[in-house]
């Protein structure tokens, strides 16, 4: 399976090489293959995408409802995203998508207090538009593993 081709609309490369598409659900889907795995970052269920995908429940402006699920979500998009199409989304693709894309960067191994400006430069210069946003990538983790 191809993985997203350089340059495509909304990706974002990773340290590690790994790549991730934020978009806005707003816009239209863009051209080329769709992902393979999506988290979508909504205040409500989103219908179904015609892929695998997670939903977590953060509406607009806010944090997600539940940070450890979050957390876990973000860490399976984080290791798909080393062989499948990942794609992260919210309304717009900026704060919430910003947010979750920071966080990619952080189990990615980019030092959290470095993460939001990281995807600013390397993804939209106005991601993670809140600083309760700011402070949950400064304060994010990769969650627990159960059984360690």
């Amino acid at each position: 399976m191809p993985l997203w081709v350089t340059g495509e609309t909304g990706l974002l490369r990773l340290p590690s090489g790994r790549s991730v598409r934020g978009r806005g659900l707003r816009e239209p889907m863009p051209s080329g293959h769709p992902p393979t795995f999506g988290v979508y970052l909504l205040g409500s269920a989103p219908a179904e995408f015609g892929w695998v995908s997670r939903w977590i429940r953060w509406p607009d402006f806010r944090l997600p409802g539940d940070p450890a699920y979050a957390g876990r979500v973000l860490e399976e998009a984080w290791q798909r995203a080393r062989t499948e199409r990942v794609e992260i989304a919210c309304g717009g693709g900026r704060g919430r998508t910003g947010t979750a894309l920071a966080c990619l960067a952080v189990l990615d191994g980019v030092p959290a207090t470095e993460a939001v400006a990281y995807v600013r430069e390397h993804y939209h210069p106005r991601a993670v538009e809140t600083p309760w946003q700011r402070r949950f990538v400064r304060d994010f983790h990769a969650p627990k593993k159960t059984g360690q």
